[in-house]
Formats: structure tokens, sequence, C-alpha cells
């Protein structure tokens, strides 16, 4: 190739690589770290970017975007028991060159090194409450872990969005009692329910059985009074049929004596062969008497009520 050819050649092709090697482009949420002869230069952002061909490099990029940590931790709570816990931690670098600059160059290891603070926080603060507590404590766990990180890694150009405790998992043994004990809570609970109902079957059976009882009784106080009445009726139409000077105690033993045969011929109309009854001429006087004292029953509560 002709000499005279040749250099302007090569000052071509050498233009456009340094010329390609001083443009650049940074994506969207990201940043470039770029450094000059081996030391920090400048925080480059989304954008078309130009450097230094050779002079300056570009070292690394920071992620900009908010990122999540799942941090598995096992610790001990005040009663002595082992229980493994997820927290997961949002965080972001601060989006100002100094803080990129911080982030970049003070944490070798991000992830890891936020991993151990959280390791830390979470031992602090579960080993203070029982087992029971850290279930219904978990938010304020959460939070206490938050403001401690936030505290510990500010000055590291990262901030804390959220810590989010997403698994509570004590040990498997610890577990099964756990259920038993709940088990045998709700077994409690339901045999009270089952003793509370049947104590209000048994209340609304006898109050049902008294109540039963009032009005049958009631019936037959009503039964009675009717019988005693009707007999006082007829005892009155006997009287105004038959001769002067006759008495209402003639009537009555005419009349119960008819009654009494009149139930005998009734039965041996349907074939009864064989009849107990105390038949004697006092029992016949004492049912007599009672119906009497049944009659001036009668009397007595006519003459009350009017």
């Amino acid at each position: 190739m002709n000499s005279e050819l040749y250099f302007p050649l090569a000052f071509i092709v050498l233009s456009i690589l340094i010329g390609f090697g001083s443009i650049y482009t940074v994506k969207q949420k990201t940043a470039v770290i770029i450094e000059r002869l081996g030391k920090f230069q400048t925080v480059s952002t989304a954008g078309l970017k130009f450097k230094i061909p050779i002079i300056d490099r570009k070292v690394g990029t920071v992620n900009l975007r908010v990122m999540e940590l799942p941090v598995d931790v096992e610790t001990k709570t005040l009663d002595d028991v082992f229980v493994r816990m997820v927290v997961s931690v949002q965080y972001f670098v601060v989006e100002t060159p100094e803080q990129i600059r911080k982030s970049f160059y003070k944490f070798d290891n991000p992830h890891r090194q936020i991993q151990s603070y959280v390791f830390d926080s979470i031992r602090s603060e579960v080993p203070k409450l029982k087992l029971d507590d850290v279930f219904s404590e978990k938010d304020k766990i959460a939070v206490a872990v938050r403001v401690e990180l936030h505290e510990t890694i500010k000055d590291f150009g990262f901030n804390i969005l959220q810590t989010l405790i997403t698994d509570i998992d004590p040990d498997a043994k610890v577990k099964e009692s756990m259920n038993e004990i709940n088990a045998a809570k709700r077994m409690k609970e339901a045999a009270k329910e089952y003793a509370q109902a049947e104590k209000i079957k048994v209340v609304a059976s006898a109050e049902a059985e008294a109540e039963s009882k009032k009005l049958q009784g009631e019936g037959i106080a009503d039964q009675r009074i009717a019988i005693a009445n009707g007999l006082k009726q007829s005892v009155e139409e006997v009287k105004g049929a038959m001769e002067d000077g006759v008495t209402g105690r003639d009537v009555m033993n005419m009349l119960f004596m008819t009654q009494h045969y009149d139930t005998i011929a009734r039965l041996g109309d349907t074939g009864v062969n064989t009849i107990f009854v105390p038949y004697s001429p006092s029992s016949v006087g004492d049912l007599q008497t009672q119906i009497q004292s049944s009659l001036l029953a009668v009397e007595t509560q006519k003459k009350s009520e009017s």
C-alpha cells in the first residue's frame, strides 16, 4: 500500500475509534461511575454522555431501582423457643451524585452487608419477646428493624423503603404443641357451649312442664266446678217436679244411686265379666259427701264474686 494513503487512512480509523470511545449512553434508573487515571471523576446519569478516551473509563454501574433482599434469620425467643423468620428488606440508592458515589465505594457487597445488619437487628429484638408475642408484635419488630437499619446504612448512600416480616416458622415440635393447646381450648369452649345449650333445654322443658301442670290443674278445677253446677241444677229441677217436703239430700241420694246403677249397667253391656269396685253403702256416702262439699264450694265462690 502507498505510504501516502496509509497515514490518512490510519488517522481516520484512529479518529473513529477515539470518537466511539468518548461517547457512551446510560440507561434509565442507572448511574455509571467514571474514573480518570484510577481516581473517581464523576457520576453519569441517564442519557448520552462523553468522556476522554483512554484517560477516563467506566468502572461500574449502580442500580437506582428499588431492590428487595429476603433475609432468612434463625433466633431464639424469650421463652427459649427457636424460631425461623424471613425478613424482606426493600431498599434503594439515594439519587444524588455524592450518595451514589458512597454506595459504590463504601460497600463492597451491599447485599451481604445489609443482610448482616438485619441479622443483628432481629437477634436483638426477638429475644425480648415470647413466642406468642412475636406473632402479635411482628409489625412492631419490622418497624424497629427498619429504623435501626436506616440509621446504620444511611451514611453509605442507601435508604430503607420498607422491612416486612413475611414468615415466622417455629420448630415443628413447638408448632405441634401449639396446635394441641389451641385444640384443647376450642374443645373446652365447645363443652361450655354444649352445657349451656343443655341447661337452656332443661330449663325450657321444666318451664313447659310447670305450665302444662298448671293448665291441667285449672282444667280439672273447671271440670269439677262444671260437674257441681250441673248436679246442683239437676237437684233443683227434681225438687221442683216432686212433692213438697222432699229435701235436697233425698234428691241427691236418689241421683247418686241412679247414676251408680246406670254405670254398672253400661259396664255389663261392654261384655266385661269381672269388675273390681269398692261397692258398699259407705263408699257411696263418701262420694256423696265429696260432691256436696264441691257444691258448697261453688256457692261460696258465687257469693264472694257477687
